[in-house]
């Protein structure tokens, strides 16, 4: 069986995250780096990777890897690939470029001339050259470029996998889904022991606690073929197999099994609207009222949530209050549980009153976090 070189991409602080799932699905080679991690499988490992990982942005197969420091070099090396094993003339292609530390500085360009070196190199193999689709192609292209060093991926989703296909409605800044899993697996949450998200807007915390403990891979969800279906190479009956397997290993929960609770009535209603469209909506229970008068589950648990960070003037000295009500509640209402606040305001944080027994750097996009543990004794 041939082995393949694949990087997963991940949030900034989630790389150790992902390396861990990696490893429970029993990957080999496994390198964590800045930004993802590494590691080589079969291609039905491929597929298994984008239908199970919940911290993954994307996963690459990695094609080429060669030096890069002028666009001649570029193309000349983009060209020499065998590209009539991964696409036909007749299938769309877009070409994604990040660029880092390198003489060639122009992503927009790097990303031209490598589509030019796939589509001649197309033309004179069969005549005919490929068309470009920037927003749905049937294969999409990475080039990374850094230091000068080149690596060209197929794109095997070809979408972003933190688009599950649950969130049809979504409040103002909602928290993506993979790094909603991500913080869910880092603080290490038991799935016997109760879930509670006390500001859960849209529901992406409660809802992707719901899929861990059910076992549910995230890719089930989505109506969305993967670009790897679309590959000249694509194997349906291995591809029948993993999804054969993942759904053989769902788990049933009991009901309101989970909590997610939100001040604001709307935000409940889209929390329990995105909530139905999974096959254990029941075992997440909602409710529509202040952290203040939230009633804690009869036994300890795992609580978790993602305050406002601050960033509309006018904002702050409203959210002192209600940081310092975060501390107060917990202190009063939820002895013996362990309770993680992400914040993106490390001087919001400290108003809290309890001393973190952990601090983890993760990125909410591009605003610098801390997920912060506290123990309620």
């Amino acid at each position: 069986m041939a082995t393949y070189s694949y990087f997963a991409t991940a949030a900034k602080g989630l790389e150790e995250a992902l390396a861990t799932e990696l490893l429970a699905l029993g990957l080999q080679s496994i390198k964590v780096e800045s930004g993802g991690v590494g590691f080589e499988g079969s291609r039905t490992d491929g597929y298994r990777c984008c239908l199970w990982l919940r911290t993954a942005n994307r996963v690459l197969q990695q094609l080429s890897s060669f030096e890069c420091p002028t666009v001649e070099a570029l193309y000349s090396s983009t060209v020499d690939i065998a590209w009539e094993e991964h696409l036909t003339p007749e299938m769309t292609l877009a070409v994604d470029a990040n660029l880092r530390d390198s003489r060639l500085n122009h992503s927009g360009y790097a990303a031209l001339k490598t589509k030019d070196a796939i589509v001649d190199r197309l033309r004179q193999r069969f005549g005919k050259r490929p068309n470009i689709d920037t927003k749905n192609p049937d294969i999409r292209i990475n080039l990374y470029i850094a230091r000068n060093q080149a690596i060209l991926s197929l794109d095997m989703a070809g979408t972003a996998l933190h688009q599950r296909g649950y969130r049809q409605e979504q409040m103002v800044a909602p928290i993506r889904e993979t790094l909603a899993a991500g913080i869910i697996q880092l603080t290490g949450w038991n799935d016997s022991t109760p879930f509670v998200d006390p500001m859960c807007g849209s529901g992406t915390f409660p809802i992707e606690a719901a899929l861990y403990a059910s076992k549910t891979a995230p890719g089930l969800l989505g109506s969305t073929a993967y670009s790897f279906q679309k590959w000249p190479c694509f194997q349906v009956k291995v591809w029948q197999e993993v999804l054969g397997n993942a759904q053989s290993a769902l788990h049933k929960l009991p009901d309101r099994f989970i909590n997610g609770a939100d001040k604001d009535r709307q935000a409940v209603k889209i929390a329990q609207g995105n909530s139905r469209r999974l096959p254990f909506a029941n075992a997440i229970a909602w409710h529509q009222c202040s952290f203040s008068r939230l009633k804690p589950p009869e036994r300890p648990g795992t609580l978790v949530c993602n305050p406002p960070y601050g960033t509309r003037l006018g904002e702050q000295d409203k959210l002192v209050r209600f940081y310092r009500l975060i501390g107060d509640t917990l202190k009063q209402n939820w002895t013996g549980w362990t309770a993680w606040i992400l914040s993106g305001n490390l001087a919001l944080a400290k108003e809290v009153g309890l001393k973190p027994a952990k601090r983890i750097v993760l990125y909410n996009g591009p605003i610098e976090c801390r997920l912060l543990k506290f123990e309620i004794f």
